[in-house]
């Protein structure tokens, strides 16, 4: 059973861009042109709003334009029970991007907007982070955060310092964006600094191969590569005791989902999991994250763990938008039956 968080559990802090998505309505493609519709999404702002379901008080910081279009969002965040208390506001641009859903015959496509948005802005000091996060153990981040600029690279190295000096548990997940990285500095040159803090990690094959050159065995099982992947990390990242991956991979319309789980030195692989059709898969790492997170946070068994985290990222991809609407109950349908289409009635 999953376990209940207490008006006194664990609190997490995550820091990251906060953005309008508009998602091309009607599987049309951009050329098509036509409807969008607006979701709010951010990787780190994903995460806390499901901690935020299952019951763990977050603290969601970020900069913002003081605007209604901002403010909407906001208040779709508050609506999650997360903490906006600390974002901070200044400049002109909320960061926006565009999807447009891909099928089993091609793939989804972003196109991001996020040059000179508030947070591309941000400088160090524009944050009191001694403030915003007192009194809170766990503090998330990913390197979509620093990938944004160098103002933003500097203020995650900002973040980064206080909570190490605040004693907080620090967790990263990879978040490697390819299109992103665009201010003259290559991720290896920015990421392996940063990820020296981390103790807990969500991370992927790609991401793991440009930040820190690892390679792993193409003809190898995922499971097996993860291990090659993880003995690597571990020499890089002294600090890290928890290391998280999800899998993927394509049959025909759907996908095989799973996951793989290193806790303090031991191995935890998840069933293999067939989602037969996806309806909007961008989210999912996030919300998978989040379920990684609160099993953590609630001292739950590693297995239970990395099964928590699947049953989240595999629900996130039947929901569209970036959020992971869903509920306790859902996920211990799922982790004791796996994907069903009958009707609860």
């Amino acid at each position: 059973m999953l376990q209940k968080a207490s008006r006194d559990a664990p609190q997490l802090a995550a820091f990251g861009e906060f953005m309008l998505r508009l998602h091309c309505m009607e599987g049309r493609r951009f050329l098509q042109g036509g409807t969008y519709q607006a979701y709010y999404a951010g990787a780190e702002a994903n995460t806390c709003v499901m901690l935020s379901r299952l019951g763990v008080p977050v603290r969601y910081i970020t900069r913002l334009p003081d605007n209604d279009i901002a403010q909407a969002g906001v208040q779709d965040l508050r609506g999650q029970g997360v903490d906006t208390s600390h974002i901070v506001y200044g400049g002109d641009k909320m960061g926006v991007y565009f999807t447009e859903q891909g099928n089993g015959i091609r793939s989804t496509r972003v196109i991001y907007d996020r040059d000179g948005s508030s947070y591309a802005r941000l400088q160090p000091g524009m944050i009191d982070w001694n403030r915003s996060l007192k009194g809170i153990p766990y503090f998330h981040w990913s390197g979509i955060s620093a990938a944004i600029s160098p103002g933003a690279a500097d203020v995650c190295e900002e973040a980064l310092d206080a909570a190490c000096k605040l004693g907080m548990l620090i967790s990263t997940d990879f978040n490697y964006r390819t299109t992103l990285w665009k201010y003259g500095k290559h991720p290896r040159e920015v990421m392996p600094g940063l990820l020296q803090y981390t103790k807990v990690a969500v991370a992927d094959l790609d991401s793991s191969a440009v930040y820190f050159g690892v390679q792993t065995d193409p003809a190898a099982g995922l499971e097996e590569r993860f291990i090659q992947c993880s003995k690597v990390l571990q020499e890089r990242l002294p600090q890290l005791e928890v290391l998280a991956m999800s899998f993927r991979k394509t049959q025909g319309i759907g996908h095989i989902y799973s996951g793989a789980l290193l806790y303090k030195g031991a191995y935890y692989f998840s069933p293999r999991h067939e989602l037969p059709y996806i309806t909007d898969q961008i989210g999912s790492g996030d919300a998978f994250t989040g379920g990684m997170l609160y099993g953590l946070m609630t001292g739950a068994e590693p297995q239970q763990i990395i099964d928590l985290a699947i049953a989240c990222g595999a629900i996130k991809q039947s929901i569209v938008g970036d959020w992971a609407l869903v509920n306790k109950a859902e996920l211990e349908q799922f982790i004791h039956n796996g994907p069903t289409g009958r009707i609860i009635r």
